[in-house]
């Protein structure tokens, strides 16, 4: 896979048919819908990583349901710039990143370009880390061992794109649900304060500093830079529009997909908070680590939950980490015209991994200051999308509107504020004991 067969050459005739039909009208409801489906389901993956579960567990366990509101606020800005990149993907017939190179400076693409790239590989420390950690904890096998394998089946996933795109997103799909089904098994096992979790969604606070430093570590695992440019890869070619009309509908379909699966990741997202807090909070609000959490759930909830966790992590992990050699392809290709092989890709981008646990590095903590790495990163594409989104030489009649506009500018603001406020606590200035909203 040389290129970026799954955005040009991935999808069979069958489905491109489907998808045709659908456009012109002649499918209506679910019909319409599932050939179109599948980009922000691949998308979502970023949504539900091991960065997700590092930060998640150790915001339950120390403060509760009460982060519960960062979450559901960065699902909510996930959803809206997921929107946006897969509606520049379809009006334009390109990426994000390759619309970067085309419209901005050469030196501003560049520094793009490498700020992207650090991203990508902090993305892929948390994504194959967790699935290694998952491996071995399951199977009482070396960490280093769990690397390894990791990677023979990443590489195996990435081998059915061959069959068409199509085969890789039920594979992405199938381990999408399996993390969705081990948590909905988990919240039976361990039921929440519903009460609780209630106030934690819609009252903001902060209790320290360290809360803050975790709502930005929950940014950076919730609304990802990769997925970002990967959703506007996977939409460029989708699907063949023959006009305005045809376009505006394939616009709605994926806006009806990204509220559907990333619905879901939220959802996943807030039971794992949960999860963490009805399990730890209360008598063992120290954890803050997927190995302490694995060995705490086993005697608290018994071997079924300790089980179930690793699965759900084990999933995540190993689709996570196709997702991100996906969205490595995109990034590079887009913004400096050149590709690798993406198995060599694949192995550029574990080398971090093996470095973090072969210097005997915590790994819970790595996976958590990656995320801080992310949501750092995060405001570039996000501000490189909101300008491109606004152009009317780029979008032409489909640029966004103004209250979509705003919309995106709070969001991105919201996430300054709170890399602001976290590099000021890491350099000591200003420091904040207590931020309540």
């Amino acid at each position: 896979m040389t290129e970026l067969a799954f955005t040009k050459q991935g999808l069979t005739e069958r489905t491109r048919a489907a998808i045709s039909e659908t456009l012109s009208g002649q499918r209506h409801g679910l019909r319409a819908f599932l050939p179109i489906a599948g980009p922000a389901v691949v998308a979502s993956v970023a949504y539900m990583d091991p960065g997700n579960f590092a930060t998640n567990i150790e915001a339950g366990a120390r403060y509760g349901y009460s982060l519960l509101w960062v979450v559901l606020l960065a699902n909510f800005v996930a959803m809206l710039f997921q929107s946006l990149s897969a509606k520049l993907g379809i009006v334009t017939g390109h990426n994000l990143a390759e619309l970067c190179r085309t419209h901005y400076p050469r030196p501003l693409v560049w520094a793009m370009w490498i700020v992207s790239e650090i991203a990508a590989m902090a993305t892929d420390l948390a994504e194959f880390l967790g699935g290694a950690i998952g491996l071995s904890l399951l199977f009482g096998l070396p960490l280093m061992v769990g690397m390894v394998i990791t990677g023979i089946i990443t590489f195996g996933v990435l081998q059915a794109e061959k069959s068409g795109f199509r085969p890789l997103e039920y594979i992405i799909g199938g381990m999408v649900a399996a993390v969705g089904l081990s948590y909905v098994a988990e919240l039976v096992i361990t039921p929440p304060d519903w009460h609780a979790a209630g106030i934690g969604l819609v009252v903001p606070g902060l209790a320290d500093g360290h809360a803050v430093t975790l709502a930005v570590a929950i940014i950076g695992a919730t609304v990802m830079p990769h997925a970002i440019y990967l959703h506007s890869g996977l939409t460029q070619a989708r699907a063949t529009v023959r006009n305005d009309r045809e376009r505006a509908t394939l616009i709605r379909f994926s806006n009806r997909e990204v509220m559907v699966a990333l619905g879901f990741a939220g959802l996943v997202n807030l039971a794992m908070v949960m999860m963490s807090a009805s399990a730890f909070h209360s008598g063992h609000s120290d954890v803050a680590e997927i190995e302490t959490a694995y060995y705490t759930l086993m005697p608290l909830l018994g071997s079924a939950a300790a089980g179930i966790f690793l699965v759900s992590l084990m999933a995540s992990g190993l689709s996570s980490s196709v997702v991100g050699t996906m969205a490595g392809q995109v990034i590079m290709q887009g913004f400096v015209g050149f590709r690798i092989p993406i198995g060599v890709r694949r192995l550029v981008t574990m080398l971090p991994s093996f470095a973090v646990v072969a210097m005997g590095y915590n790994v819970t903590q790595s996976l958590v200051i990656s995320q801080m790495v992310l949501c750092v990163a995060l405001p570039i594409p996000m501000i490189a999308l909101l300008l491109l989104s606004r152009r009317p030489d780029v979008m032409g009649g489909f640029r966004v509107s103004n209250v979509t506009f705003v919309a995106g500018l709070i969001g991105a603001g919201f996430v300054l504020l709170l890399n602001l406020v976290l590099m000021m606590s890491l350099l000591g200035v200003g420091m904040v004991g207590d931020i309540q909203g």
